[in-house]
């Protein structure tokens, strides 16, 4: 009979929050091939830690992931520069090293297949220490 286990970030990974600006943790930047193999996407997880406008701790702990690829690099160039990297035209930046920092990102709503998502549209800015 299979036996299945759900960690706290399992259970809240499904947690739909409401749309607004969070304090978000980097826990990890990857690096694969996309499905049709004619680019690298670039997946990134990162965990709420509170509401950037008024601290609320609501949604403590939700999981985020959303990706960067190689044909759109242009989403990765606020991320970065919201993380105080001064983003220029020919230099190379090694994106795991936001694992670690903080950000600010907005975080919107979606619907997929009929549900309720939580959606990275690329909105980022520096943690303001609120």
């Amino acid at each position: 009979m299979p036996i299945i286990q759900f960690s706290e970030r399992d259970i809240l990974r499904g947690k739909v929050v409401e749309p607004a600006w969070y304090v978000v943790s980097i826990d990890n930047v990857g690096e694969e091939p996309s499905k049709n193999g004619d680019s690298t996407n670039f997946p990134v997880e990162g965990t709420i830690i509170r509401n950037a406008d008024n601290g609320d701790e609501e949604f403590k702990n939700v999981p985020l992931d959303w990706m960067f690829n190689s044909k759109r690099v242009s989403f990765a160039s606020s991320f970065l520069s919201s993380l105080g990297v001064d983003v220029k035209a020919g230099p190379r930046y090694e994106l795991a090293s936001a694992v670690g920092k903080q950000i600010e990102m907005f975080i919107e709503n979606d619907t997929y297949n009929g549900r309720l998502l939580n959606r990275v549209n690329h909105k980022y800015r520096p943690v303001s220490g609120k």
